[in-house]
């Protein structure tokens, strides 16, 4: 659960993060070369102005949720290690594992006085968090949202992919037959302009002009970091989902007396 919640961390930052910067520098794009009417790309800025309020609302989920996963999974493990009986518990663990398994096992007169309303206390969050079912069902509903979001993420680094080879042809023009003329970035093609924008596309050496400034290099590379972020946070998400089930396994075992 602490390499899924770091993993998460770090997947969501890079994802929220480049994926914020990089909508920035698509509408400074779109706007500096692909079309001179406002008109034409308005539906297009109060999009990206949308996927950016929804970034910080991401960003703030995950950061709840990952600490609540990794709470749960910190206070399971401590009482399956209870059940087996190979390892010191907390008294968190000892709360938790009383609340998922029905019974709770006696413990020493020694800090019984101390320990007791921390007990109680734990007890209390082992109610809310011993229930692992829960959180597999809402990890495994979330993992299949983010794999659409995964997926999502690829496909602007598709499109400037793309745009950087039709670059490539046009600064290599031995290695295409095409003339550089012909070669063109059409964001109409991507549906990111109306068919009536003007210009609405760039073609040959202007093109290759627009790859070779810093703000498209920086763009690309930003949407890239958020693809890689989108994937840290799935295999994350994974991870989380089989540490849960397990959890939930043995201890819904353990409670009904079955041995493995």
């Amino acid at each position: 659960s602490l390499v899924a919640t770091g993993l998460c961390f770090f997947g969501v930052a890079l994802f929220c993060g480049c994926g914020h910067e990089a909508l920035t520098g698509t509408e400074k794009l779109i706007e500096t070369y692909f079309s001179k009417n406002y008109q034409d790309y308005e539906y297009l800025i109060n999009v990206i102005h949308a996927f950016q309020y929804v970034i910080y609302g991401t960003a703030s989920f995950f950061f709840l949720y990952g600490a609540l996963l990794l709470a749960e999974g910190f206070y399971t493990t401590g009482a399956v290690r209870q059940i087996f009986g190979d390892y010191k518990t907390t008294i968190c663990g000892k709360g938790l594992s009383a609340t998922v398994t029905g019974g709770q096992k006696g413990r020493g007169s020694r800090g019984q006085h101390q320990a007791h309303s921390l007990e109680r206390v734990c007890h209390c969050l082992g109610k809310w968090l011993g229930h692992p079912d829960k959180f597999v069902g809402i990890t495994y509903a979330l993992t299949i949202v983010w794999l659409l979001v995964f997926a999502c993420s690829a496909v602007p680094v598709y499109i400037y992919f793309n745009t950087w080879t039709t670059c490539q042809s046009i600064a290599f023009p031995s290695k295409t037959s095409a003339s550089i003329g012909s070669l063109c970035a059409d964001a109409r093609m991507y549906g990111v302009l109306p068919w009536n924008a003007f210009p609405g596309k760039v073609c040959g050496s202007n093109l290759l002009s627009i790859c070779k400034t810093a703000e498209f290099q920086m763009t690309f590379h930003l949407f890239i970091a958020a693809f890689v972020g989108a994937a840290a946070t799935l295999v994350s998400l994974l991870t989380f989902m089989i540490a849960a089930t397990y959890n939930f396994a043995v201890l819904k075992l353990m409670g009904r007396g079955t041995k493995f």
